[in-house]
């Protein structure tokens, strides 16, 4: 099912959310190649764009294929996340999204993310001065539920501002910035925040299979859902919960351990090319877990990976370990939520 954001078509209602130190180009290709229809380039401090920094300017990498794709902008000063904003329209990304929701300590100290729940009036003025530098792309503000009140009336509030403000669409992460990544989403505060607005609201939170999408829009009444988490090493989810909301199939496509091997091979050549042998061969620490989550005797190839950064020798040790496994063992059909 198609879904719009301002003059945004989005071919599906599936959305993977920006994931810091994960959502890199590599990732985001291989997730376009089982089905994802769009995706955020990494999260990028105002501060550091505007002044120019390298490492930031990495983080926003690209490809043709690599359509549509958002940007996400993190800051707390108004002129300097309007002058950020803008320069990522220059850019040439297809949405700008603001980030008012991330959790960690140290954002929240410096008054960002999540920490703006509590200052509507700030929040409100980094929205007019946001869209009043933005000309052509959509915008939208990605925030969580509350600071500690669970209640979903601080989103509520945010969103409000957001929508007088001009932007396109909010997407709510159904947790407080007190809960971090753990208990449940509280999807009953989203629908509170779909109830106060008229512009699309995004679900976000604990969604891993079909019946997870469907209760979530059933429950709060939203327009579209994002992945977070439930993508890392398991690019078939996109699809599947598509397709099976759609009525085109009835049960999740379960990749064997064949296509699990070569969808993670896949995935470190592209890491190797994209990004070079070292932070590639960093990078598969963490990657090579993602995608043998819930496989057993896995134990020694994790360690192995972590114990060289002989990017060849990686390769071997994977496709070592996925040969040695039973043909009988299949892979999990839904991931275990890895936390952040």
């Amino acid at each position: 099912m198609r879904f719009s954001i301002g003059a945004l078509d989005l071919s599906a209602r599936i959305i993977q959310s920006p994931l810091a130190g994960c959502s890199d180009l590599p990732f985001r290709l291989v997730a376009r190649g089982k089905g994802l229809g769009f995706a955020y380039a990494e999260m990028v401090s105002a501060q550091s764009l505007t002044r120019d920094s390298l490492k930031t300017k990495r983080l926003l990498i690209t490809d043709p294929s690599d359509r549509p794709l958002g940007a996400q902008l993190l800051g707390c000063d108004p002129g300097m996340m309007a002058e950020g904003a803008a320069i990522l329209e220059e850019m040439g990304f297809d949405l700008l999204d603001l980030n008012l929701g991330c959790p960690v300590k140290k954002v929240v100290s410096n008054g960002e993310g999540s920490a703006l729940l509590r200052s509507p009036e700030k929040a409100e003025l980094i929205f007019r001065a946001v869209r009043g530098a933005v000309k052509k792309i959509p915008l939208t503000v990605k925030m969580r539920t509350g600071f500690s009140d669970p209640s979903g009336d601080e989103a509520v509030e945010l969103a409000r501002r957001a929508e007088a403000a001009g932007f396109d669409a909010v997407t709510v992460h159904g947790r407080t910035q007190a809960q971090q990544y753990g208990g449940r989403a509280n999807w009953e505060a989203i629908g509170k925040v779909k109830r106060a607005v008229k512009i699309p609201v995004i679900g976000n939170g604990d969604v891993l299979t079909p019946e997870d999408a469907r209760r979530l829009l059933g429950v709060s009444g939203c327009d579209a859902v994002m992945i977070g988490r439930g993508g890392l090493g398991n690019p078939w989810i996109y699809k599947n919960l598509e397709e099976v909301l759609d009525g085109k199939r009835e049960s999740v496509f379960v990749p064997s351990v064949l296509e699990r091997k070569e969808t993670l091979l896949a995935h470190f050549a592209l890491e190797r090319e994209r990004l070079g042998e070292r932070q590639a061969a960093l990078n598969m620490r963490r990657i090579a877990v993602w995608y043998t989550q819930g496989l057993p005797y896995n134990k020694a190839m994790r360690v192995a990976v972590c114990s060289t950064l002989d990017c060849g020798e990686i390769r071997r040790v994977i496709a070592g370990y996925f040969d040695g496994l039973p043909e009988a063992v299949p892979p999990p059909a839904v991931p275990v939520l890895l936390t952040e």
